[in-house]
Parts: C-alpha cells; sequence; structure tokens
C-alpha cells in the first residue's frame, strides 16, 4: 500500500469512471442488471458500455439493453459493435438503430471468434475485415446528416493473442486513431508499470489519444485465472497469495477484489492517471466500493 492515508487520496481530484455491463441471459441476470444500473447511475459515469457476447451471440440483448438505458436511466450508453457474424450492410444498419435509439457512442471492436475467445478469427463474407474498416464507416455513416457516432476502442497493454510484436500492435492501435477513434480502453491488468510502459510506447508511436485503463472487478479467481489465459494478462504472485484459500468465503473475496482495484487506481492516479473503466460483471456492490475507496460518492451524497 501506499503512504498515503485513504482520506489523503480522496481529498485529490475527483476521478472520472466509466463502466462495463454485460447483457442479461435470463430473467434473474436481468433483475441483477437493472439493480446494478440504478445504483451505478447516481455515480454520474462519463459513459456506461454494453458488450457483445463471443461471435456476436448476444447482439440482440445488446440493443435491447442499451436502447433501455437510453430511453430509461441518465447514464450515457456506449454500445459494443463487431466485425462478427455479420455483413457489412448489417452492422451499418445495427449502428443506425442505435442512433435512432439515442445512442450516440460505439465500442468498435473486431471481435472473438463465433466458436469462443481464443479461437482463431475468421472473416464473415461480406463482413468488414478489421476493425479499421469498421471505424472508418462508423465516421462516415450518414455524413449527409451529420451523424457522426464518438468512437472507443480496445488496446492491450500487453501482447494480444494473435500479437505480432509491440510493433506491428501499435502501428494496429495508431491505425484504430488515425481511422477516427476518440480513445482506447485497455485489456485489464494489475500492475501500474504494465499501463505506464504501454503508455510511454503508444506515445513513442505517435498515438495521442486518451487510453484509459481497464480494471477488472472479478472476485472469483478462477475465473479470472480462465479470462487471464485466453487474454494473456498477467497475474502476479501477490494476487494469487491474496485469493488462496478463500474459495468457499466470497464476503472476502470480494472485500480484496475491491482493495486490489483501488489500490492500482490510486498508483495509477499517482502517475498522472484522471479516468477509469470499470469491468463491471454486473457486480454493484464492488463497483460500489471500489469508487467508494477512491472518494467518490453518489452525486445526492456529495449533493448533501
Amino acid at each position: 500500500m501506499s503512504d498515503l492515508s485513504i482520506a489523503a487520496r480522496q481529498s485529490s481530484k475527483r476521478p472520472r469512471v466509466s463502466f462495463e455491463f454485460f447483457p442479461p441471459k435470463n430473467e434473474t441476470m436481468d433483475e441483477r442488471l437493472w439493480e446494478c444500473v440504478r445504483r451505478l447511475e447516481p455515480m454520474q459515469p462519463d459513459f456506461v458500455s454494453v458488450t457483445y457476447g463471443a461471435g456476436g451471440s448476444t447482439r440482440e440483448r445488446t440493443q435491447a439493453t442499451v436502447a433501455r438505458i437510453a430511453s430509461q436511466t441518465t447514464l450515457v450508453p456506449a454500445a459494443h459493435l463487431t466485425c462478427v457474424s455479420a455483413t457489412r450492410e448489417e452492422v451499418l444498419q445495427t449502428a443506425e438503430d442505435y442512433w435512432e435509439a439515442g445512442v450516440r457512442h460505439i465500442v468498435a471492436l473486431r471481435g472473438d471468434s463465433p466458436n469462443g475467445m481464443g479461437e482463431e478469427w475468421v472473416e464473415t463474407p461480406g463482413g468488414f475485415r478489421t476493425v479499421i474498416e469498421l471505424i472508418e464507416n462508423l465516421r462516415a455513416h450518414r455524413p449527409d446528416l451529420g451523424k457522426v457516432f464518438e468512437v472507443s476502442v480496445a488496446c492491450y497493454p500487453e501482447p494480444h493473442p494473435d500479437s505480432r510484436g509491440w510493433d506491428f500492435d501499435l502501428a494496429h492501435l495508431k491505425a484504430k486513431q488515425d481511422a477516427g477513434a476518440d480513445r482506447a480502453i485497455t485489456q485489464f491488468f494489475f500492475e501500474p508499470q504494465i499501463y505506464f510502459e504501454f503508455l510511454d510506447r503508444a506515445r513513442s508511436a505517435g498515438i495521442t489519444m486518451p487510453i484509459v485503463p481497464g480494471i477488472m472487478l472479478q472476485p472469483n479467481f478462477n475465473g479470472l485465472r480462465k479470462i487471464a489465459g485466453l487474454c494473456q494478462a498477467t497475474l502476479p504472485d501477490w494476487l494469487h497469495q491474496l485469493y488462496e484459500g478463500l474459495d468457499d468465503d466470497a464476503d472476502t473475496r470480494d472485500l480484496i477484489t475491491a482493495n486490489v482495484a483501488a489500490e492500482l487506481c490510486h498508483k495509477l492516479a499517482d502517475g498522472g492517471v484522471t479516468q477509469f473503466h470499470f469491468y463491471t460483471l454486473n457486480r454493484a456492490n464492488l463497483a460500489l466500493s471500489t469508487c467508494h475507496l477512491l472518494g467518490l460518492k453518489p452525486a445526492k451524497a456529495e449533493a448533501a
């Protein structure tokens, strides 16, 4: 932990946050999602994003969730949109549907294989070949009406599973910026130097757009290990030790998860980071606990 007390850290400038949700698969998960949305709404995030499943398998649920957030909350929704399992026309029609629903922010992604994350990615016949093409087309979408989406993209602070080396990866991210991306959001990581070293590489490669660190809130360490293995994110030894022996102690895992996330954010803030994107897994308690440890309070509490 840092020498600075929690109180001293909380007196610093308020960080900006955004949250990621995933669309529900059943009624029970739907209730959990909307409880999470309502509880996080007073935190006044910059935006909230909603994911696709592997291969775009939750496209309809994603669209319904994003449209509901746009129409029934004060939150600013950002919809994930991928190149997988859809033609160019279908992808752009989805973008048009989002626009008509009041959505102005797209998270543009290549997307995972329809066979699941970690499997070989195959271009969809008639679809976008790369996320670069997707971004370019989103930027050009309905120019006659002046419709221009805000576009976020993904980046990997550690080598992507399909990485051909840092030079290629950074050139690819630079191409996303040149195509019109407004910001990049990183895959999760647990050591601040991973982010700062990546940021230095990106800036040296001419990447000037904001690079927002993605912070994982996954208290199930077995699940975290599986995700990390698929995306090649490093889980440091000290993290293994913190969760050791807690398979049947969900409450303690939650406490550890929130504190690990908040401590990482504090260390990033010490290095000048002012914005964080939380992968919430639709768990309001963890997101709220982490925000509280960062000194963030709900809007009503701040106004009181």
